[in-house]
């Protein structure tokens, strides 16, 4: 079972998934880049357990999203949906991974195939340019019976005489095809398959239609723009610079089909619309200006993007958001919503190699009653996303954090009494000197996990 985040209820969109735990977890990694969702995993180990599960489900979620074709249909026939549904297909990217594998790997002369309708192989089978395989489609009376599917399965294999290959949407039936040493391909939607799911799975929930039109605030400034302007040798170049920089940020604030407003300075403000906001950021996982702004014009930029109930609120979460980005050393970008807990860092000009997703505002609650700041918290959070890292030894905490060494083993004290953080093993020295202790910071290693 994966944790859920524990905000408020208007402020994510729960999803009730059912599925094998082996796709489960394959899901729960995809879904971390749908902040919206708020997911509730429910596993079985047989079919049958299926429509008990989605009945429980149904009165706790918005949308159901099912592992595979044969438990929606499982479900479908015991029950009558009342929020919508929707199943991972096995139509997609993932098909034509198994059916290349199965000629490429076994040679197979033969296909026999389960779950999938005849119409449904021939389309990928002409594009991979295999139409003279032999195919041949279960249709006996029980699509859930796995002793009729390994039967079925076996009996083509031997009357090929060993020249088949098995394509099934079951693991239960794949791995007794291998015990029984058949040529097999368990077919598994790929992330590709599963994204796009979720993707139509979010449109069709109320809370999101209702969150389409949502006032969204961000606010834009230019990092180090003195440093910037310096290297400018006269006052044209410097106006010519500001002009550029402000084009390419009504060129981006159009792609949100937003409005810019110039705050004076180097500060701006956008406003634009959730449904957009989250489509130009693939799912708030990075912004795009970040990277043209460095690459193009030699700036980075940090933003801070707030969502409310009301513009006053949006606007003043944005303005926390951009303190976050800045006291986090700029070049990045946080967003903060409707109950203060966090998104972010979103990739900026480079790409991170860890995604924080969600901050939980339990978590920054915790963090902050046991001495972490919010300015910490963001510093600590951008190190890890950027990095990849979660161990530090006090001395290079006290870099990131910009304090004393005395300060961060006070910190750490706190911290490490409060479960925000542990001691997992030492660094030692080439010289004679006392070995460094490492810590890891567990409030974000956890949130990986979940």
């Amino acid at each position: 079972m994966i944790s859920n985040w524990n905000t408020n209820e208007l402020d994510n969109i729960k999803i009730g998934v059912i599925g094998s735990e082996v796709l489960i977890k394959k899901i729960s990694k995809v879904m971390k880049g749908f902040p919206s969702f708020q997911p509730i995993y429910s596993a079985f180990k047989s079919e049958q357990e299926v429509p008990s599960l989605a009945q429980k489900l149904m009165d706790e979620v918005e949308v159901l999203l099912f592992s595979g074709p044969l438990p929606y249909q499982r479900a479908k026939d015991k029950l009558k949906f009342t929020v919508p549904v929707h199943y991972l297909p096995l139509t997609g990217t993932g098909l034509y991974r198994a059916l290349f594998r199965a000629y490429k790997s076994f040679a197979a002369a033969t296909l026999s195939v389960d779950t999938l309708k005849m119409q449904m192989i021939e389309s990928p089978l002409n594009e991979l340019g295999e139409v003279g395989l032999q195919t041949f489609v279960y249709n006996g009376k029980d699509p859930y019976s796995r002793e009729a599917l390994i039967q079925f399965h076996r009996q083509i294999y031997e009357e090929t005489q060993g020249k088949s290959c098995a394509l099934t949407g079951l693991k239960s039936v794949a791995a007794a095809l291998t015990e029984l040493n058949i040529p097999n391909e368990w077919v598994v939607p790929t992330e590709q398959d599963i994204i796009v799911t979720l993707e139509r799975a979010l449109l069709s929930t109320e809370s999101r239609k209702s969150k389409e039109s949502q006032i969204v605030l961000g606010f834009i400034v230019i990092d180090d723009s003195a440093r910037l302007y310096e290297m400018k040798t006269t006052e044209h170049e410097v106006q010519k610079l500001k002009l550029e920089i402000h084009r390419m940020l009504l060129e981006y604030v159009e792609s949100l089909d937003g409005h810019l407003t110039h705050l004076g300075g180097d500060e701006y403000l956008f406003t634009t619309t959730r449904g957009i906001f989250e489509r130009e950021t693939g799912g708030y996982k990075y912004i795009p200006l970040g990277r043209e702004a460095e690459k193009s014009l030699g700036f980075t930029i940090s933003m801070g993007v707030g969502f409310g109930q009301s513009a006053g609120e949006a606007g003043t979460h944005a303005r926390i958001a951009l303190r976050q980005a800045r006291e986090a050393g700029g070049n990045i970008s946080f967003i903060v919503r409707e109950d203060r807990s966090v998104i972010g860092p979103l990739e900026m000009s480079q790409p991170l190699e860890m995604n924080l997703s969600l901050i939980d505002s339990n978590l920054i609650k915790k963090a902050e009653n046991n001495g972490m700041t919010l300015a910490y918290l963001s510093k600590l959070a951008a190190q890890v996303a950027r990095k990849g890292q979660t161990d530090y030894t006090a001395k290079e905490l006290a870099e990131i954090l910009g304090v004393t060494i005395r300060s961060v083993h006070r910190f750490l004290l706190q911290w490490t009494d409060s479960g925000l953080v542990d001691i997992v093993g030492e660094q030692r020295s080439p010289s004679k000197g006392r070995p460094k202790q490492i810590y890891r910071l567990l409030f974000i290693d956890n949130q990986q996990e979940n």
